[in-house]
């Protein structure tokens, strides 16, 4: 028997704690809506004035996917369908003290939105753009490299959009399961299953601000 003190010691965190370690972990909404032939992207006002995805720091307990859609809730009013799988990264730098620039990796996540309200966070300014100047506003106030990083993740999320419509109506036969509605006045569009990828989705509960996750297929 182990004596007291050769007892593994146990460190416990708190959950402040916890935040501050995985600050390094970034998260990111990419929200978007169909009109008509447009797909619009939807950014909000960084606290100098940039514009940007919703973003913020990976919660303790959540997946990525969750976190992100916490994000697109509290500064975009989002409701809607997130992707659980990241279809994008991009570097997020982030200048700290002794002006000392940090690089920090942000998983991006695709969301679908069904319904807004008004944010819990005021000053965020959300607004919707048509991709050209999404990626326009992305590369506003910042060095070429990084913007020209931020606009390649419009890109990216207008061709799996474009992807994803075209596997829905390549099969249009096949009875698809999707994510149930975030509430009963909502009517989102049916998302088709391509025979090569599922994607899992997480609904945004509109009662709590909080993602329920909910498998779903998707292309």
């Amino acid at each position: 028997m182990n004596s007291p003190q050769h007892q593994p010691s146990v460190k416990f965190l708190r959950l402040a704690h916890l935040r501050k370690l995985r600050r390094c972990e970034q998260v990111a909404a990419v929200c978007f809506r169909a009109r008509g032939s447009d797909i619009e992207f939807l950014l909000v006002n960084t606290g100098k004035g940039r514009w940007i995805f919703p973003k913020g720091g990976a919660e303790p307990g959540l997946t990525h996917a969750q976190a992100a859609a916490l994000e697109a809730f509290e500064e975009a009013g989002v409701h809607g369908r997130m992707e659980e799988a990241s279809f994008t990264s991009y570097v997020q730098r982030k200048r700290g003290r002794m002006r000392r620039v940090t690089e920090l990796s942000v998983s991006a996540h695709l969301c679908e939105v069904l319904r807004q309200v008004t944010p819990p966070e005021l000053n965020r300014n959300p607004t919707w753009f048509v991709a050209s100047k999404a990626k326009k506003r992305l590369r506003d106030d910042r060095a070429a490299d990084h913007g020209a990083d931020l606009a390649r993740v419009i890109d990216r999320a207008v061709a799996r959009i474009q992807r994803l419509r075209r596997d829905h109506d390549a099969a249009p036969s096949i009875r698809h399961e999707t994510a149930a509605p975030v509430s009963p006045s909502s009517d989102p569009t049916r998302q088709g299953k391509s025979s090569r990828q599922t994607a899992r989705l997480i609904n945004i509960d509109i009662a709590r601000g909080m993602p329920k996750r909910r498998a779903a297929s998707a292309g």
